[in-house]
């Protein structure tokens, strides 16, 4: 059965990252509004303070991983920050890593530090479904990982754009799931963790063509109709029918940009019985009909 946590990294399409090694001594903070980045760090020595817009701040040891799939605003510091607004110059050093802070002290702090971006024109809906912040401590696979990405980042061996690819999609499935489930926001990763909702939610992803109900999911989760429609809306963060239809969309929105579907092709191979019930979901989803989505390939602009 597919796994919706793979399906989503896969549809993601991890791409272009940046691997380097941080140095730190000192006050130092440096601040990210990248948007449309993913940020990882491995803490290999020191201790550092990660500040994301509306969390309360983390203290990183040495062994511990962070990713931030998208965030605002968010910061590295030193525990002890320079005052309110004051950045750090990076320094690039001739082996090829960075150094912020004090560069007449001995560095105390050391961080594998990535960017990635999503491939997917769908990248803000998926991503929305994951926390905007992950935290794991003392996890080996995910250092092995880390180091993994950063070498072939800075190889120039044959297939190292598939070889990244595939290493970028093991690292953030690894890092989400290695996540503890009680601290993560409401979304897709805490409704896998629920023992009665995942059932429902693998269901859904892998036969989105079938006429799925409240009533019927509700059966897969054990649960009365009530209670499985207010764990889910709480638990994922939006009512199972509205998770439905935005997978089903997303799904629709893939398949018309392969140009190898008609439109009558894709809305039976979601759910839907008939094209002009699919056009109409589609474009009140969308904001414009399929057939003219196929064509373009892309969604309109945003007002």
């Amino acid at each position: 059965m597919p796994d919706p946590l793979a399906d989503i990294i896969t549809m993601l399409q991890p791409h272009a990252p940046i691997s380097k090694l941080v140095l730190a001594s000192g006050r130092w903070r440096v601040s990210r509004t990248e948007v449309r980045q993913v940020y990882y760090c491995m803490m290999l020595a020191g201790s550092a303070r990660l500040a994301v817009e509306h969390k309360s701040p983390v203290i990183l040891e040495p062994g511990d991983f962070a990713l931030v799939p998208a965030a605002f605003n968010f910061e590295m510091s030193s525990i002890e920050p320079p005052v309110k607004g004051e950045q750090s110059v990076r320094v690039r050093q001739a082996d090829g890593s960075f150094r912020v802070g004090s560069l007449t002290e001995t560095a105390d702090t050391q961080s594998l530090v990535g960017h990635c971006v999503f491939g997917s024109p769908d990248a803000a809906l998926l991503v929305s479904l994951l926390p905007d912040l992950v935290v794991v401590r003392g996890e080996d696979r995910l250092a092995m990982l880390t180091r993994l990405v950063a070498e072939e980042v800075h190889s120039a061996r044959s297939a190292r754009d598939v070889v990244l690819e595939h290493l970028l999609q093991v690292l953030l499935i690894e890092a989400l799931r290695s996540s503890p489930d009680a601290t993560a926001a409401p979304g897709l990763l805490r409704g896998l963790a629920d023992e009665r909702l995942a059932p429902a939610l693998r269901m859904m992803h892998a036969a989105p063509d079938q006429n799925w109900t409240v009533a019927k999911l509700a059966r897969e989760a054990g649960l009365s109709r009530s209670a499985f429609f207010a764990r889910f809306s709480r638990q994922v963060g939006a009512p199972p029918m509205d998770y439905l239809v935005s997978w089903r969309m997303t799904m629709a929105k893939q398949l018309l940009r392969n140009g190898q579907k008609s439109v009558s092709e894709v809305a039976a191979q979601i759910g839907y019985g008939s094209a002009s019930a699919f056009s109409f979901a589609f474009s009140r989803q969308v904001g414009q009909p399929p057939g003219h989505y196929a064509k373009s390939g892309e969604a309109p602009p945003a007002p």
